[in-house]
């Protein structure tokens, strides 16, 4: 998916014909810059691969294009293996599907994506550590977009009986996801 952010690129070129005057020519080149986000937890199973597919969402509701988003684990543990159930299930309850195979997160994606979420101090703390000095990319916490101070961490669901925390960290991707999207994609 992606999101549309457009620039100008001129350049004024001057050139001058048979008849020795000049003619001032300004060839304007459109180019669209991609912007890519990692959404980040722990284990890439909860979390993480929920917050993927609501910003994919988001994103191709809002008609926004140049967007690439994906999502890795912090840890190594569920490398190769699908999301949770649960939070399969959960996203289906939504009309949403995922497709993502886990991944680790590597020292590239801090130059690759142009922002990386984590979504609890924990993993925010983590990114810090692991960002390569003079990154790109901008690290975020996802809760700090449209939610209320007290509910901006977004709890890590796996350890919990059922799929009540996937609904709970569903919901609160959807209203952060579109925060981000109106303040910092469509501007």
């Amino acid at each position: 998916m992606s999101v549309s952010v457009e620039k100008r690129h001129c350049a004024a070129i001057e050139e001058e014909d048979n008849q020795q005057y000049k003619i001032k020519r300004i060839n304007c080149v459109h180019f669209k810059m991609t912007k890519k986000i990692l959404m980040i937890c722990l284990g890439n199973i909860c979390r993480s691969p929920i917050a993927e597919v609501v910003m994919v969402d988001v994103v191709a509701k809002a008609k926004v294009s140049d967007v690439v988003v994906d999502s890795a684990a912090i840890g190594s543990w569920h490398v190769g293996n699908r999301a949770d159930p649960r939070a399969l299930s959960t996203l289906q309850q939504h009309g949403l599907k995922s497709t993502h195979i886990v991944r680790q997160i590597k020292k590239q994606d801090f130059d690759e994506f142009d922002y990386i979420f984590g979504m609890d101090e924990e993993n925010m703390s983590e990114l810090r550590r692991l960002a390569p000095k003079g990154s790109k990319a901008e690290l975020l916490m996802l809760g700090d977009f449209g939610l209320p101070k007290e509910k901006r961490i977004i709890e890590d669901p796996y350890y919990q009986r059922g799929a009540e925390g996937f609904e709970v960290a569903y919901q609160q991707c959807v209203v952060a996801c579109q925060a981000f999207l109106q303040q910092r994609l469509q501007k």
